[in-house]
Parts: C-alpha cells; structure tokens; sequence
C-alpha cells in the first residue's frame, strides 16, 4: 500500500528485456536507505518488488500483465521515474490510498501555466471514466493528485510547484502516456453495488409469516 506521495524521482539505468516482460534497475538514493530484498516499491505508480540492490541502485522484475498495461514497456536508458516506498504503519498518511495495481493509461491533451500552478488534461478509457470525479482522487504515475475538472473522458489536474519539482508528471509532453490508478474507494463500492443488483430479493417479513403458517391467506 502506498500513499501516493512521491519521494524521490529515479533514473532508469539498465533494462533487460525479454518478449513480454523486463527487468529494471533503477539508480536511486532515498528509497535504498533502509532496503532489504522482496520490499515493495511504486515505479511510475506500478508496484514492483525488490529482487536485488546495491547502495546506488535496486532491481525490480515487470512480468507480462503489468508490461502490456502500463507504461513502463514504453521506458529507455535513462528515464525517469517517480519512487515511493511502501507506507509504514506509524507514518503520516498525506495522499489516498494507492495500491500501486495500475487501472490502465492516459494520454496527456493539454498542458497550461495558471499562476503557480500547471494544469495538464489527460483522456483516459471509457472503462476508467466512469470513477474520475472533480474533487475526487487518482493516482497519476503514483502521484496522489485531485482532479480539478472532468469533461467526458477528459480530466485535469493541477500541479503545485511542490509536486512539479518532486514528480515526473510536469516533464511529460503532450501526447505522452502515463499511468492512471482511479480511488480504490469507488471501485470497492461500484463491486458492492454490482454484488447487490445481483442478488435475488429476498421476500418481506410479511411474506416470510405467511410462508411460515403464522399468518393466513
């Protein structure tokens, strides 16, 4: 589980890759300081585990799924990635829950200079749409961020310089792809609805003392 709140960007250093999965290693400094083998680690938002490290960089496997659905098949020598390590349980929880399990990716449309801030447009799936609300959470590349405006398949974001200079969000060009993970919390309550729909109706207390013998016809 992760908090969204990005400690540190990486640098991609070596991929090795196979048909239809990698391996990275990943040039860090904050997130190696207290590493051990099988530890979880947010890449651009993916969760990926630890499988070796050294005290300038870690190495992470992405088998099939996660490289046909996210973005990190589309990396090269030399990319950079936002890191977050696996919340602690005595920590401060600053961003939205974030499982580092990728929905799937957004295309950036847009991106305009307000004031302070940085305000990219990104179209996302039919499939995705339905859980991006204004005001509401999504975890763009692992960054916790509010969605500031929805227009169909279209959401906005706002970037405060704080999160331009430690993210890799605001360094992305129009037309690039990045990693869309929608609030956990909505897709929880879209499969409890979905469950109940399901359901037979179950009869009345009435029905149930007739059926029963206790009242009569």
């Amino acid at each position: 589980m992760f908090t969204g709140i990005i400690e540190e960007i990486g640098v991609l250093k070596n991929i090795r890759q196979r048909p239809a999965s990698l391996q990275l290693d990943i040039q860090a400094k904050e997130v190696l300081n207290d590493v051990r083998a099988g530890d979880s680690i947010s890449v651009d938002g993916v969760c990926l585990t630890v499988t070796s490290f050294t005290k300038k960089e870690f190495s992470v496997d992405v088998m099939p799924e996660t490289f046909q659905d996210t973005t990190l098949a589309q990396l090269h020598s030399g990319s950079e990635v936002n890191l977050e390590r696996a919340m602690r349980a005595n920590g401060r929880f600053g961003g939205h829950f974030v499982s580092g399990h990728v929905d799937g990716t957004g295309t950036i449309r847009s991106l305009k200079r307000v004031e302070n801030a940085l305000y990219i447009s990104i179209a996302v799936s039919d499939s995705l749409a339905p859980y991006c609300i204004p005001k509401g959470s999504v975890a763009v590349n692992g960054t916790s961020l509010t969605i500031f405006e929805v227009k169909g398949n279209l959401l906005t974001i706002s970037l405060i310089p704080h999160t331009r200079q430690l993210s890799n969000i605001a360094k992305k060009k129009v037309g690039e792809k990045v990693n869309i993970e929608c609030d956990m919390l909505a897709k929880y309550i879209e499969s409890m609805l979905q469950h109940m729909n399901g359901m037979e109706r179950k009869p009345n207390t009435m029905d149930l003392l007739r059926k029963n013998g206790f009242l009569s016809e």
